[in-house]
């Protein structure tokens, strides 16, 4: 098509300023060849394009300027139409979702109070007459009876191999699922922090008094209809817990639709409860509006059908009418409505463990929610709206993070069908559980670890898990701690160990050391969700020595990552990290023996008598003690929990198993050590029950302390601790370490960064961590930019005459919380022979913001 182009022409030219020029469609065609490679040239190259095109020669290169902002103009207001149309379909559809839901409500209201007349008018009647409420009982439930008799025989003539009874039973999930989907058969409550919108997720809503527990999600989606459907039947492409999904048989049903018969196993998300599996059938149709629907429901001597497989690893759980609507959008894709509604046998599992198979929160989250957001991320990636760094296609990243799932499923469940097999302990101890695999060929399979398995090891792999009870600790704070903090829990040597199994000559078997981990760690980047609730990230762990023996310890090690659930916002969202170690090649196939940690958060309830005294528990003790005990509502606050899984894997070979047993034992013991620090650590304090950290009682502390107290006292002539403190150095240590105010020390270093060193009780609280984790933290890092400003404009000041006073500011904790303070005090600390130590912070009446 041929573009005319008007532009006023100059007034040097002779001609009226009012009359325009028209660019002939041979000069139009010129421009835009020149617009395609350069939207915006330089005066040069505009000149350069008036020699080069003859056909431009008698227009100035003013106007020819004039003209490419216009072309750039142009181009914004189409790109602007565009996502403006985009937008308007989004809300469209949206609206109509929303008018949907409202007639749903409007018809439950209806419902509710038709029920309240009806339950009045019982009222009523009974207050009269004993009789006939009497009556009216026996005569309803002379109806039930009736109505239970005349639907049995329908489920007995059910032949199991008979076509026509199972589309009978699919009819009737199809019905029972739509009634759920669009109707009132279940009472819905949308979920909090879930708001509906055009670029949210959807309109997310879980049962209440419902049979079981069920989660619905509605969304819009780019993709067609057909496509969502391919994607959401493909459940262990999207859901992390599913281990697998077979299809034992195919009928043709009318409308083009299909029956199957479906067994699938799931995972348990923790050690102490049973994995469960369903025998269902799936129904797959077209209904007449043109939507296409999947429901699915189990199969049971109530409904009739075939009996499934029978499995004696497995809980078998019961999925109600469930499934995906999709229904065509008009402009192009799909609204599609989403329903979970399962009853997963919730009385087999311990006291303590029932909150994990009762909350529609956490089915909402790890499946409704899980399968909309994957069909938002492919679209997406279909459409080139999410960009991928490292040349990795999308496919390829999220494999890597379904492998690193599914590993370490596989190490907390450890079936037997895959080869594990538990190992005894030679101390008697049982908190930490062993299992060992010793069929490599078979273990996980290519897909899951990658051909090129175990290189050096003829034997298999050790598995050490635990889990623990953790009070008052939000999950998604303790798992971004553990990421950001690595140092606090790790083992340096264990984790070269770890490593070792990806190299041809692996070195001795390290001897777990407290703290020991001397290096820094670099976290990299590679791919995030939408929505960002999961980052796959490869860790770079700086290469250390210990000594010349450890040189194996001084290269570079590499972890690839997966950090999900750290938004403290969802609810109901389970927090993880897992990792496992890979070379500096990294290849698509690389194999993989993931380790690492699982949050749950558990329903808010009441803690048991004497868990808020610890604030983490032995979930052993627990269970030992939930049949012996109830619980009480804890006065200070502290009631909700979480549970912590625990999962590390090594190699061995033939000579080395029982060494690399006792020090993943050993190395485990040590991590539930830690967490439960860092959970005292990282805990609430206002209103807590729970006994501070002790001080450290170092003779280095309390030379520190000793030096810290003196500084203060010849740089401001006033006491640090009151006018009368002449006291022992344990004194002395104690009143710094329960100081009301947060007194932080800070290396004093010209050619690195400083970093803080130690910290009493209140500077821990403040910035959110503990005495070991410290030594990560960075002072540029905790200080605003004016915090940072007013220091660099004081240190002149700091180092003549000792100490100066900052204004009140805002800085960060270890964790990105806001802190605010009134003002801050920054001394040299000075060392006996007055040579400067660190410098010391005391930030004054701090609060979060």
């Amino acid at each position: 098509m041929m573009v005319h182009t008007m532009h006023r022409e100059s007034p040097d030219k002779g001609l009226d300023s009012g009359k325009y020029v028209r660019y002939t469609p041979e000069q139009v065609e010129a421009l835009e060849r020149v617009y395609t490679e350069c939207p915006k040239p330089s005066s040069l190259r505009r000149q350069q394009l008036i020699r080069e095109c003859p056909i431009l020669s008698n227009i100035e290169p003013k106007q020819i300027k004039v003209w490419f902002q216009n072309r750039r103009c142009r181009e914004k207001q189409r790109k602007e139409a565009a996502r403006l149309q985009t937008v308007n379909r989004k809300l469209n559809a949206m609206n109509k979702l929303l008018m949907e839901e409202n007639d749903r409500l409007q018809k439950q209201v209806s419902h509710l109070v038709y029920e309240n007349g009806h339950m009045k008018h019982q009222l009523h009647t009974a207050s009269g007459t004993t009789t006939d409420n009497s009556c009216e009982s026996v005569v309803v439930s002379g109806q039930q009876h009736q109505q239970q008799n005349s639907n049995h025989p329908q489920h007995l003539q059910r032949d199991a191999n008979n076509p026509a009874g199972l589309r009978s039973i699919a009819e009737e999930a199809l019905a029972e699922f739509l009634s759920k989907a669009t109707g009132t058969a279940v009472d819905w409550v949308q979920m909090i922090g879930m708001k509906p919108g055009p670029d949210s997720i959807g309109i997310v809503s879980i049962s209440r008094n419902c049979s079981g527990i069920a989660a619905r999600a509605c969304g819009l989606l780019s993709l067609e209809p057909m496509k969502v459907a391919e994607i959401l039947k493909d459940r262990q492409s999207w859901l992390r817990d599913c281990r697998c999904v077979d299809t034992l048989s195919v009928i043709p049903a009318g409308n083009g639709g299909t029956i199957e018969l479906i067994y699938t196993q799931m995972y348990a998300p923790t050690i102490l409860a049973a994995a469960r599996d369903f025998w269902t059938l799936r129904y797959s149709t077209c209904l007449e509006d043109g939507s296409y629907v999947v429901c699915e429901r189990s199969l049971t001597s109530t409904t009739g059908g075939p009996n499934g497989p029978p499995s004696s690893s497995f809980v078998r759980a019961e999925m109600r009418p469930s499934g995906f609507l999709i229904r065509p959008c008009d402009g192009g894709g799909s609204i599609v409505h989403i329903v979970d509604h399962v009853d997963l046998d919730a009385w087999s599992v311990p006291e303590v463990m029932r909150p994990l198979y009762e909350s529609s929160k956490i089915l909402a989250q790890k499946m409704t929610v899980a399968a909309l957001r994957h069909v938002r991320q492919i679209a997406q990636e279909t459409s080139g709206e999410v960009q991928y760094g490292g040349g990795r296609q999308p496919a390829v990243l999220r494999t890597f993070s379904q492998k690193l799932c599914r590993g370490f499923n596989d190490a907390v469940n450890g079936f037997v069908d895959d080869g594990w097999s538990p190992l005894g302990s030679n101390d008697g101890a049982e908190d930490i559980s062993v299992m060992i695999n010793l069929s490599p060929g078979k273990f996980g399979g290519p897909s899951h670890y990658g051909s090129s398995f175990l290189p050096s090891f003829g034997s298999g792999v050790l598995c050490a898990k635990a889990s623990m009870l953790l009070e008052s600790v939000p999950s998604a704070v303790l798992v971004r701690f553990l990421r950001e903090h690595r140092s606090e829990w790790a083992d340096y040597g264990v984790d070269a160990y770890a490593a070792a199994s990806l190299r041809a000559s692996p070195f001795a078997v390290p001897c777990a050391r407290a703290g020991g981990f001397p290096s820094n760690q670099v976290i990299l980047p590679l791919a995030q969700t939408v929505e960002h609730e999961e980052f796959l990230e490869v860790v770079r762990l700086e290469g250390h020595a210990y000594s010349p023996e450890d040189m194996g310890l001084a290269r570079d090690m590499y972890l690839l990552q997966l950090c999900s659930g750290v938004d403290e916002n969802v609810v109901g969202g389970c927090a993880q990290l897992v990792f496992a170690p890979i070379d500096e090649s990294f290849a698509d196939d690389a194999p993989l023996l993931p380790s690492g940690f699982r949050v749950i958060p558990l329903e808010h309830k009441s803690a048991p008598n004497g868990a808020s005294a610890n604030r983490t528990l032995d979930l052993a003790s627990v269970l030992e003690g939930s049949t012996r005990q109830g619980s009480e509502a804890d006065p200070n606050g502290c009631n909700f929990r979480s549970v912590v899984t625990i999962a590390f894997q090594f190699t061995f070979d033939n000579h080395t198993r029982d060494n690399v047993a006792s020090m993943a034992r050993q190395y485990v013991r040590s991590i539930v050590g830690s967490i439960q620090r860092v959970a005292l650590a990282i805990a609430p304090r206002p209103g807590s029950c729970i006994s501070p950290v002790s001080a450290p009682t170092s003779p280095e502390a309390l030379t520190l302390v000793r030096w810290i107290s003196r500084s203060y006292r010849v740089h401001t002539g006033a006491d640090l601790f009151g006018s009368d403190s002449q006291t022992s150095g344990d004194t002395l240590l104690r009143q710094l370490w329960n100081h009301t105010d947060a007194i932080l020390c800070c290396s004093l270093k010209t050619n690195a960064s400083p970093v803080f060193t130690f910290a009493n009780q209140t500077g821990l609280d403040m910035l959110e961590t503990t005495l070991v984790a410290l030594q990560d933290i960075m002072l540029d890092k905790t200080l605003d930019e004016s915090g940072r400003k007013a220091l660099c404009s004081e240190f002149p000041k700091i180092m003549q005459q000792g100490y100066a006073h900052l204004p009140a500011g805002v800085c960060a904790s270890s964790m990105g919380r806001l802190v605010s303070y009134e003002q801050a005090t920054v001394w040299k600390v000075l060392e006996d022979d007055e040579s400067n130590h660190c410098l010391a912070f005391m930030f004054v009446n701090w609060s979060f913001v």
